[in-house]
This record gives structure tokens, C-alpha cells and sequence, in this order.
């Protein structure tokens, strides 16, 4: 294998890329009491959704991880390198891995999960991701190379590896209902709605880990309900819970911990329909978001705020915007004198809501409060359940909140998201009217290497998204967040947010 400016190799200290782990020779055993609050759904780590986040990295290992800063690093994947002209990486997996059926990890496993990842039928959430890929190769029973249809930025390919959680063959047809995985835990028990019992993989890679001998999940109706559980003792920790609850018990004494890969509150605009289509009066929203405000009524404060659509972690992060576009009710009316809209042209449009969420709402009734100030009078246009997300998905709408997601990895994974979609856009509609945007995640998907020539490429993306302004970011919320006991100790940050276990131990 080339060594050389893109290689990676496994001689990296993992221990020093999760600092957390450096405790876990002095945490105790024992079962570990998670709750969340919903069931999951199945046990196909391809079905990559928030409701099985409890488990992908507790019964599957990646190809390779990421650092809380985003940093990549070996995980069964030893090492990899990125061919010189970004038309294939080569793999080398880990020696003697296995997985919990005893059956060896190796390349053809590898090349069994990617077959199951580029089949639009059965590649579920990773499918997508898989599309870059043109074929592999197998070399040997640790060496693998992905080939793909085009050039591929580095940081594109280290998220595909991160992404592909290996699936033992013998088990790769039954998975949904029977995980096959080389994780630190096994299956040991699963009641329907009610709770899952996962017990340490002995067959497990990793030097001293898992620490606890037993995982149980238990599944809990609501906020409240896990909330109590955690301050009787019932349990260890809340996964998933609302920021609102995570506080009062940080104020209790217990622990919260927020994750690096947080979703993103964006303002998405139909810059097709009514006064939007007026540049100069979507700029104008930039400054009309009182962004800290939103992040304290939505969120009682946890998240940060940001005036660009990515997470801190991103490589497209740019907190110079931050203040560029600061609340400013001056600035926002000098944009829509600009506008040379009237004082009914620019109250012409409703503002969506889902009705049944008390926070959404909230966030709307601020901003429809400030928007009065400047002489905006709108309505709120109150939507639930398949009304509304018929009004989402179908573009018929003026504006709405709504997260992003996909937003701490590779900048145009951002295209994932509805409003950010540069082809097939079914708010925006074809061809997408903003071709500056579109211009702009082409030449980040086309920039290779690292340094002035990718730092430009994204600089360019942030100023086209302030420029055509379909989207105003306000803020960061976290969707596993982590709230435990005091007598719980090294707790991995995981960049997705997903429940890390192999690591957690007990102080005391």
C-alpha cells in the first residue's frame, strides 16, 4: 500500500482520538440502564434513522470513525489510501476481527455489504451515499478497492467509509430482524415497545472494551416519564430526550452531554411563490432572525447559533457570519426599502407550522412578532400530520422552520435535504432557479486535496447561500442528547450523535 500524503494507517493512537476512553481502565462493570424514548426500528445498520441510533455502534463497527472534531480515523479498516487522481480509495482491514458469529471480517464480508448498499431495494438510508461508487475490487482477504464513476473530493470518500457499518454475509439476508455485526455487544434480548438487552461481545476487537458487561434499553412514552426514571435511580442515562428536561436535570446535578453533529434550524423560503421571489427581501431575513432569542424559546438555549447551515465540526464552518448577519432590524429595512416592495406586497404570504409541536410554534410566533416591527403582518398557517407533510415535501408553502441534517460531514451532503437539493428540488422546482447554487456545490464536489483551492471552493458556497438566501440558518439543536448520572464515566461524543457504549463504565 502507497504510503504517502492521504494514507492512513492503524499504527494512529485511537485512545488519544477519544479522550474519553482514556478513563475506562478505571471505570467499573456492571449493566448499564439507558432509556429512550422511542422502540427501535430494526437492526440493519443501513436503516440509518435517529429511532436506531441507540444501536448501530453498539452491535456494528465502521470501516473508519470520526473524531468529535471530525478528524478521520481506523477503525476495522487498519488503513486507506486515496489514489492520486481521487478515482479510488484502497483498503486494508483489520487482522483478525470477527464477527459475533465467529465468521472472519474480511474483504469479500466487506464486499457482501457494499453489494447490499448499491441495491436502491435494500441499501436503505446508505444508498445514496453508495451512489459515487462504480465497482470494487477484492485483493486478498484484507485488501478492498472502491472505484468510483468520478472524481471524488477526499473528504467525500472518509464520509463513505464512516457511513458502512460491516454486515456478516451469513446474516446479511436476515438483518432487519437479527443483527449480524462485529460489534462490543450481541443481542441477548428484544420485547416489542418495551425494552432491548444487549450483553458484551467476547469475541470483541478492542482492547478493554466494552467496559459494562450488559446494555439494556428500555423504551419510555415520554420526556417525563425517562426523566423521573433517571432521578430514582431507574435508570442510567436518557438518550434522545428534549433540551427543555436535559437542563432541569443538568441543574440537578446530572450529567448532559451534547454531541458534535447537531441538525440545523433553517427558515426554508419558496423563493417561487409571492413576495420571495424578490432577492432583496429574502436578503432582508438575515437580519430579522433574532437568532439567540430563537435558540432560548426553541431549544432553552442548548445549541449554538449560526447564520450558515452547518455544524461547528463542518469544514464549511465560518463563524465570521455569525456577526456579518446579526440580528439587525436597521439593516434588514434598508433591504427592503431596497426591495422596492409595498408594505402589502411584503405581508403577503403565510408563515407554515406544525401545529403539534409547542416549540415550532413558539419559534413562529417570535418571528412573527418581530417581523411586525418592521412591518411585515403575516399569518400563521397551522398544519399536523399528513397535511403537513404534504405541505413540506410538495413545496406548498411560503416559508416554514425545519431542521437540516446531514451538516457536520462533507459540505453537499447538505443536498440531501429537501430545500438544499440542487436537482429534483420539489419546493424550487427544475431547473433549480438559483444556478449560482448549483454552480457552487458542483466546483466543492470537483476542488481535490486540502488547502487555499478547498478553503476557496467552500467560501464560495457560504457567500452564493447568503447572496440567494433560500435558507437562513438560526441556530444548532442536538437530537442525542445525553443526559446521566454523576456516577457515570467515559462517555464517547459520537459525530453523529449515536449512543457509544463500548466505552461507558461506572465511577463508583
Amino acid at each position: 500500500m502507497r504510503i504517502g500524503r492521504r494514507t492512513m494507517l492503524a499504527g494512529l493512537p485511537l485512545l488519544a482520538a477519544y479522550p474519553a476512553t482514556l478513563k475506562a481502565a478505571g471505570l467499573k462493570g456492571g449493566t448499564l440502564r439507558v432509556a429512550i424514548l422511542g422502540d427501535i426500528n430494526n437492526f440493519d445498520p443501513q436503516k440509518f434513522t435517529q429511532a436506531n441510533f441507540a444501536l448501530i455502534k453498539n452491535l456494528y463497527d465502521s470501516l473508519i470513525e470520526y473524531s468529535p472534531d471530525g478528524t478521520p480515523i481506523p477503525s476495522l479498516a487498519a488503513g486507506w489510501t486515496i489514489a492520486p487522481d481521487n478515482m479510488s480509495v484502497s483498503v486494508v482491514l483489520r487482522e483478525g476481527v470477527v464477527f459475533a458469529s465467529g465468521n472472519a471480517l474480511d474483504a469479500a464480508a466487506v464486499a457482501a455489504t457494499l453489494k447490499k448498499a448499491a441495491d436502491p431495494a435494500k441499501g436503505q438510508q446508505v444508498y445514496a451515499t453508495m451512489s459515487i461508487v462504480r465497482d470494487w475490487t477484492v485483493d486478498g482477504p484484507r485488501g478492498i478497492r472502491l472505484n468510483f464513476k468520478n472524481r471524488v473530493p477526499d473528504r467525500q470518500i472518509t464520509d463513505l467509509l464512516q457511513f458502512i457499518s460491516v454486515i456478516d454475509p451469513a446474516g446479511i439476508d436476515t438483518v432487519e430482524t437479527k443483527p449480524a455485526g462485529s460489534g462490543p455487544f450481541v443481542l441477548a434480548e428484544r420485547a416489542l415497545g418495551q425494552r432491548v438487552r444487549m450483553t458484551a461481545n467476547p469475541r470483541y476487537w478492542r482492547d478493554r472494551q466494552p467496559v459494562v458487561t450488559e446494555v439494556v434499553l428500555t423504551v419510555f412514552g415520554d420526556n417525563d416519564s425517562a426523566s423521573a426514571a433517571l432521578e430514582s435511580g431507574a435508570v442510567d442515562i436518557v438518550y434522545g430526550g428534549g433540551a427543555r428536561a436535559a437542563i432541569r436535570l443538568r441543574n440537578a446535578g446530572f450529567q448532559l452531554i451534547q454531541g458534535p453533529g447537531p441538525l440545523v434550524q433553517v427558515f426554508r423560503i419558496n423563493a417561487t411563490r409571492g413576495p420571495f421571489r424578490n432577492a432583496k427581501f429574502r436578503q432582508a431575513f438575515n437580519f430579522m432572525m433574532d437568532r439567540a432569542a430563537i435558540l432560548r424559546v426553541g431549544y432553552a438555549g442548548v445549541g449554538e447559533v449560526t447564520a450558515l447551515p452547518w455544524a461547528p465540526s463542518s469544514p464549511a464552518a465560518d463563524r465570521s457570519y455569525d456577526k456579518t448577519y446579526a440580528f439587525n432590524l436597521d439593516r434588514a429595512k434598508a433591504l427592503l426599502a431596497e426591495s422596492g416592495l409595498s408594505p402589502a406586497e411584503m405581508s403577503a404570504w403565510k408563515l407554515l407550522v406544525n401545529g403539534g409541536d409547542q416549540d415550532s410554534l413558539a419559534i413562529s410566533q417570535l418571528v412573527q412578532g418581530t417581523l411586525a416591527k418592521v412591518g411585515i403582518n403575516i399569518q400563521l398557517d397551522l398544519k399536523q400530520d399528513s397535511e403537513l407533510v404534504d405541505a413540506m415535501l410538495g413545496g406548498k408553502f411560503d416559508a416554514l422552520f425545519g431542521g437540516v441534517g446531514n451538516v457536520q460531514k462533507f459540505p453537499t451532503r447538505i443536498g440531501t435535504n429537501s430545500i438544499y437539493r440542487t436537482s429534483g428540488n420539489a419546493i424550487l422546482g427544475e431547473p433549480n432557479p438559483f444556478p449560482s447554487y448549483v454552480a457552487a456545490m458542483e466546483r466543492v464536489n470537483t476542488t481535490f486535496g486540502s488547502g487555499d483551492d478547498i478553503r476557496a471552493a467552500y467560501d464560495n458556497l457560504n457567500k452564493v447561500l447568503a447572496d440567494t438566501s433560500f435558507g437562513i440558518a438560526t441556530n444548532t439543536y442536538d437530537i442525542g442528547l445525553l443526559v446521566a448520572s454523576p456516577k457515570v464515566g467515559g462517555i464517547t461524543p459520537d459525530i453523529d450523535n449515536m449512543l457509544v457504549a463500548r466505552t461507558i463504565g461506572f465511577t463508583g
